[in-house]
């Protein structure tokens, strides 16, 4: 059985003609975010295919793929609610390497200047955490990750760049993450990952689900080119672990 979960007071509002959000109390803590994963878990043995479930942070969207009566479905989710406490958590931790060199921190001098720090103290404080996956969105597969350390707070860019390379690595307010694709950005960059994390002809397109963990760790230039042709030809495995909670 799961462990005693806080039983938070929820608001239930009607989106568009087909969706209910579903409300925590707004907040960035782990304890909300695996509240709204039980519940997300009870929603789908309930209804199966018949809905769409998105988390985020403190919020849970059920997208329905029928929606004739919402007042009805918010009670049946009100009813299900306390079922989630029987529950327990599939997790996994994953391992991404992250080249912090010259070429693909971007951003790093000026960080270390404003922030009085070297640049090795920056690569040990981003990989000394694991990080949270609290919301996956903006882009395909852009993972939101919370945990960094207050060390490595950064504003955004004031002037986002057109064209943020794929698999950089950047630091937004509190937060870290890899862009999947290139795309316009403003987060600050300070290395690159190898690892392709959005697939679209993949079954299953982004492996890394929210809740999961991520811990970076750090490997040179030469590393950095074999686990790219290792990831293009399907040799290299991302290492991960699991566990239940």
């Amino acid at each position: 059985m799961a462990a005693t979960l806080n039983n938070y007071r929820l608001n239930y509002k009607p989106m568009g003609e087909k969706a209910i959000l579903v409300e925590w109390p707004e907040r960035i803590d782990e304890t909300v975010l695996e509240d709204v994963l039980r519940f997300r878990h009870i929603i789908r043995e309930k209804y199966g295919n018949a809905c769409e479930l998105v988390p985020a942070y403190h919020s849970l969207l059920v997208i329905f793929r029928k929606l004739s009566d919402t007042d009805k479905e918010i009670k049946i989710l009100r009813s299900l609610y306390p079922e989630r406490k029987h529950k327990s958590l599939k997790r996994r931790l994953w391992y991404i390497p992250v080249c912090y060199e010259a070429g693909f921190g971007l951003d790093t001098d000026t960080l270390i200047a404003e922030k009085g720090l070297t640049a090795q103290t920056l690569i040990s404080l981003h990989t000394g955490v694991e990080y949270t996956v609290y919301a996956i969105g903006f882009l395909p597969g852009f993972m939101y990750l919370g945990g960094l350390d207050p060390r490595l707070y950064a504003p955004r860019r004031e002037e986002p760049r057109l064209k943020v390379p794929k698999g950089a690595v950047g630091i937004g307010g509190k937060q870290t993450g890899i862009y999947p694709q290139e795309s316009p950005g403003g987060w600050n960059i300070i290395g690159n990952s190898p690892i392709p994390l959005f697939d679209v002809s993949a079954k299953k397109p982004c492996r890394i689900r929210v809740g999961d963990k991520v811990k970076f760790f750090p490997v040179r230039k030469a590393e950095y080119d074999l686990i790219a042709i290792e990831t293009a030809t399907g040799v290299y495995k991302i290492k991960k672990e699991e566990w239940h909670d």
